[in-house]
């Protein structure tokens, strides 16, 4: 009894081993170890190896835990039913005394197993996955060179079937931008990520999913001077509207001819000129960026150009609109709360909203709660998204319903959609 114990000990703790390490080696995570990596650990460099090659890792440790698991039914079972007959006698005497001491016997060390050498231990390895695959990476490679025949048969063979079946032999871990939102929210649920850098971090992620257009000055709303301005044409506008830049046309704001800075014409009238754009303070040197660009992809573009501000094309060039190095960085900074600090939408009250017609529907949607638009690869406002529904020009009191809320045009600037009223409204 006390020898067959001792066995059914060691199985237990055996089996344990390799349970725990098959969880953790295969639930470490590649981020982490790459880190640990860098810092110079040689044990999570075993770990990506193992884990890249999987197949001889997974067939050790099953052929270890089957072995494991039918020495284990063979010695406890010799092991505890005389004893389990003994006192199961007490209590019954009948015919099936051998097979309710076997059965008993049978429950009891599968217990035993389930317990200590599978599900405790995989817990543990669940909780600390890294932790744990560094301290076990090396007995497992030397549990792998010692059944490496065995392995090698095995791993032969459901190589060849996974093959057949068209399934990855390999395992390949791809980081998606998903993954690591992931690992930043749960970063920020428990405070190991400032609330600050959490939101800087998701506004980077979005600059992929946000057009150009969505930030940019838009047409209508563009100051430029024309080439032929006077003294007092350039005061009025730099007074009224300042910025550092300005567009130089000819007639025409389609007709860009370069672009000023404000500082070079503040230089004439501090020498005592009068402001005038003269050639040799407009840079012929202007940028220009076409509309269909998404935040990322500006910023990128920006990144390879001397000029911070870009004049916005359409697809038969035409401008449409102004954007600046510091509106797509802004974005990064503050996120999308400028929109709502331009007043394109204002909260009227409970359940009533008061939007601008060129609030980018992204916005709008993450305003109101609604998830999704309609093709919404279709238009970008709401100006845009009301047209598409209506399918024409829309007049005042026009209005539609959607997703439980009422959209009523409330103010129109000539053909232009500027203020809507939006409403919820019961089911």
């Amino acid at each position: 009894m006390d020898s067959n114990l001792f066995w059914i000990v060691v199985l237990i703790v055996t089996s344990a081993f390799f349970a725990i390490a098959e969880i953790a080696l295969a639930a470490a995570r590649q981020l982490k170890l790459n880190i640990l990596v860098d810092e110079g650990s040689e044990n999570a460099k075993l770990v990506l190896d193992l884990q890249a090659k999987s197949g001889a890792f997974f067939a050790a440790i099953q052929i270890a835990l089957n072995a494991i698991a039918i020495l284990g039914g063979i010695i406890g079972e010799n092991t505890f039913t005389p004893y389990l007959k003994t006192l199961i006698s007490y209590v019954y005497e009948g015919r099936f005394l051998d097979e309710v001491s076997f059965t008993c016997s049978f429950l009891l060390v599968t217990s035993l197993f389930i317990l200590f050498a599978d599900l405790i231990p995989k817990r543990i390895g669940m909780a600390l996955p890294e932790k744990i695959a560094l301290r076990v990476v090396r007995p497992m490679m030397f549990s792998v060179m010692v059944l490496k025949p065995f392995v090698l048969f095995f791993n032969s063979l459901s190589d060849l079937i996974l093959k057949l079946c068209r399934i990855p032999t390999e395992r390949v871990d791809i980081v998606t931008a998903q993954d690591i939102v992931a690992i930043m929210d749960a970063g920020a649920a428990n405070g190991s990520i400032p609330s600050q850098e959490y939101q800087m971090i998701g506004n980077v992620f979005e600059l992929e999913n946000r057009s150009l257009t969505s930030v940019m000055c838009v047409r209508d709303d563009m100051v430029y001077f024309d080439i032929n301005d006077t003294h007092a044409d350039i005061s009025e506008k730099i007074i009224q509207h300042p910025h550092n830049f300005y567009l130089v046309c000819d007639n025409s704001l389609d007709q860009i001819v370069g672009l000023v800075e404000s500082k070079a014409l503040l230089k004439q009238v501090l020498a005592g000129e009068q402001a005038r754009l003269s050639s040799d303070i407009v840079s012929k040197d202007v940028f220009y960026l076409p509309d269909s660009l998404s935040l990322s992809e500006a910023l990128e573009a920006f990144k390879c150009h001397t000029q911070p501000i870009a004049a916005v094309l359409n697809e038969y060039s035409l401008v449409v609109g102004l954007v600046t190095m510091k509106d797509v960085m802004s974005v990064v900074v503050d996120g999308f709360t400028g929109v709502l600090a331009d007043q394109l939408i204002v909260k009227r009250g409970e359940g009533s909203w008061l939007i601008d017609g060129s609030a980018a529907i992204i916005d709008v949607g993450r305003c109101l709660g609604v998830e999704e638009f309609p093709d919404s690869d279709s238009y970008e406002t709401l100006a845009g998204f009301i047209m598409y529904k209506l399918k024409k020009l829309p007049k005042l009191t026009d209005n539609l319903l959607f997703e439980g809320y009422r959209f009523e045009v409330v103010d129109m600037d000539n053909l232009k959609i500027s203020k809507l009223l939006v409403s919820k409204v019961d089911a």
